[in-house]
């Protein structure tokens, strides 16, 4: 099928170019949000959400944060993101000022925090039941609140065993400190004995997973976790719905544009996602979905963000924005996804190339 087909089956009228997304920022902001259920539990969680991650506390200053999460919080974004270890814990100072002087009623948004690196002191770092409660304390501090509502173990610890990760998690969820907790890149096989200590010892088990997500990178989502969504009800708030930038298109010479992440103080591991020939590969691939994006009338970030929302198990997609306009670009995914028709995603995959192998089949 052609584009020009599917142009007709979308009823795309008018509109062929990218909106001008700092022309739009001073009209009104139409809230279109989609509220998902996050696992297995009660709460709605937006389905897109903002992250403080690399931008808060070290590439925007304190009142673009600002700006940025209230732009956010407009659109109908209800959950933040953030880390203990995002700009060594001033991203969590920054995201709490900003939350109180919006004076924005707490039950109005969710917010995150993750634990694993709190500091280089030997105990200040992984998922041992001392770390967990005072890691805890601190980025509470830091917050200004008196929980959080989703905590995350950042990454697998191989030195704690699971049942004290596991017993710590409840230990801070009984005493009020947050209210469920999930993991981060955490293989399968650890999910599930985390829910086997659970069950064994009638705990809480880790409600979600907050793994990462896009278009080149799917084997973990979309095969791996398959079994965890209907067995334990996993969520997932995944994250980099933009491959760290490789999907917005602006990376076509081998080398980051000024002001892109790829080029802020402590982030030049990014570039190697965009130079090399293994880079140029997949910057000529997603040169190929501009065609679509063209069809769609949206920019290839739009496109990238819509992807991933297509994908039901996702309960949100987390974005980063370093500015208000590119949280309302981000926000227009939103009526992107809904045109993404099996047709057009089964020619993403296609053109990609990049849809996981099922596991094989020895019966």
């Amino acid at each position: 099928m052609s584009f020009l087909q599917l142009e007709k089956i979308l009823k795309i009228a008018g509109r062929h170019e990218p909106p001008d997304v700092d022309k739009e920022l001073t009209q009104p902001l139409e809230r279109v949000m989609e509220y998902r259920s996050l696992g297995r539990s009660g709460i709605k969680i937006s389905a897109l959400s903002y992250g403080a991650w690399i931008t808060f506390g070290k590439q925007i200053d304190d009142e673009q944060a600002r700006l940025c999460l209230k732009t956010a919080f407009d659109a109908g974004i209800n959950f933040f993101d953030n880390a203990e270890v995002y700009a060594d814990g001033q991203a969590e100072r920054v995201m709490g000022a900003a939350i109180r002087q919006l004076g924005l009623s707490r039950d109005s948004f969710l917010i995150s925090t993750k634990l694993f690196w709190g500091g280089e002191g030997p105990n200040q770092r992984g998922l041992s039941r001392k770390h967990i409660i005072e890691g805890l304390s601190a980025s509470l501090q830091r917050l200004q609140l008196d929980y959080v509502d989703l905590l995350f173990c950042h990454r697998p610890d191989y030195q704690t065993p699971i049942e004290e990760t596991v017993r710590a998690m409840n230990h801070v969820i009984d005493k009020g400190h947050a209210l469920y907790w999930g993991t981060s890149e955490w293989p399968a096989e650890q999910i599930i004995e985390a829910h086997a200590v659970a069950r064994r010892e009638h705990l809480i088990p880790p409600l979600m997973e907050q793994p990462q997500y896009h278009l080149f990178h799917r084997q973990r989502v979309e095969v791996e976790y398959a079994r965890l969504y209907d067995e334990f009800g996993l969520g997932l708030t995944t994250w980099s719905p933009l491959a760290g930038g490789l999907l917005t298109g602006k990376y076509q010479d081998g080398q980051p544009p000024k002001d892109t992440r790829a080029t802020v103080n402590g982030m030049e591991w990014l570039v190697d996602r965009f130079v090399g020939e293994e880079a140029q590969q997949r910057i000529a691939v997603v040169n190929k979905l501009r065609p679509v994006a063209h069809e769609l009338g949206c920019s290839l970030a739009q496109l990238a963000i819509a992807w991933c929302l297509c994908n039901q198990r996702v309960s949100t997609v987390i974005t980063g924005a370093s500015r208000p306009a590119q949280v309302r670009e981000n926000m227009q995914a939103l009526t992107v996804a809904k045109q993404l028709i099996p047709t057009l995603l089964k020619q993403i995959d296609t053109t990609l190339g990049s849809k996981p192998e099922p596991p094989k089949e020895f019966r």
